[in-house]
């Protein structure tokens, strides 16, 4: 089986074309075995691009632990840069259908910008176990330790935790604990972050099912959203990460969040399964 080495950042992936819908449930076991970082390819998810009715193309991210992701910015990115180079004879706007929707994507070659949709505040739809309207600046405690967090979807769920110095703060230690916590029913994307000014945050993540990536692109644009909300941000702003440097614009206008920022090829390979390697 061909695939493709990709990474938006940093943020790895491994990227395998059908041209029918697979099984979800095959995909599952093919991430866990193929992201594995000593004995697979190695990468922080699996994507999988199919035909689609309503879009140019399909796709569904896996993590690498094999939990379906509904959302993932910096494999969109990938993809779209794949699907310009590969398939579509560098054609420049296209739509992708994902778990939440078919977003529309545009591309010059080298940056892709994504519709990433309107973000969900409504603490019930998130989810979060909290009450309002909106779970903007609320306190989570965990193993002794109490933090500040807004709770946004952008198709799948964020807290966003401001932090005062980010270089030493110990996401490791944090990371897994707050993902798990009893607030987030579906367990949550955790985005630790300093604000350097209203134009310019600085973002660590540590991704559901995954553990901590050099970049999120669904966690900067949560980012740019809480920080708005608490007055932080200007509703355009880049956020820097282990990675590199998205732009993440929340338009006024139709409310929807996008997200500009490159992908790049690492290289093409063969996957092997244990029938095809014994001797």
């Amino acid at each position: 089986m061909k695939f493709t080495k990709m990474h938006g950042l940093g943020n790895d992936f491994i990227l395998i074309h059908q041209t029918q819908k697979p099984s979800f449930e095959e995909c599952s076991a093919l991430a866990r075995k193929m992201c594995d970082r000593h004995k697979g390819a190695g990468a922080d998810g699996l994507v999988v691009m199919y035909p689609s009715e309503q879009a140019d193309f399909s796709m569904r991210i896996f993590n690498s632990d094999g939990s379906m992701a509904e959302q993932c910015g910096n494999a969109m990115r990938c993809v779209a840069k794949y699907y310009y180079e590969k398939i579509s004879s560098r054609k420049n706007t296209f739509t992708i259908e994902t778990k939440v929707g078919v977003q529309p994507v545009w591309t010059d070659g080298k940056n892709v910008r994504v519709d990433m949709g309107k973000p969900v505040l409504t603490p019930a739809e998130i989810p979060v176990r909290l009450s309002g309207e909106q779970a903007v600046n609320q306190t989570i405690e965990a193993n002794g330790g109490s933090f500040r967090f807004t709770a946004v979807s952008m198709g799948n769920p964020h807290a966003v935790i401001e932090v005062g110095d980010l270089d030493k703060f110990p996401v490791e230690k944090w990371g897994p604990v707050l993902e798990k916590h009893d607030l987030f029913p579906q367990k949550a994307n955790i985005e630790f972050v300093t604000f350097h000014s209203p134009q310019e945050a600085w973002m660590r993540v540590w991704e559901r099912g995954v553990g901590q990536t050099m970049a999120c692109g669904s966690g900067a644009c949560a980012t740019v959203v809480a920080g708005v909300l608490a007055g932080r941000l200007d509703r355009k702003a880049r956020v820097k990460l282990l990675g590199g440097e998205l732009l993440i614009e929340w338009d006024e206008q139709d409310q929807h969040v996008y997200m500009t920022g490159p992908a790049e090829f690492v290289y093409e390979g063969v996957w092997l399964d244990h029938r095809h390697t014994r001797g």
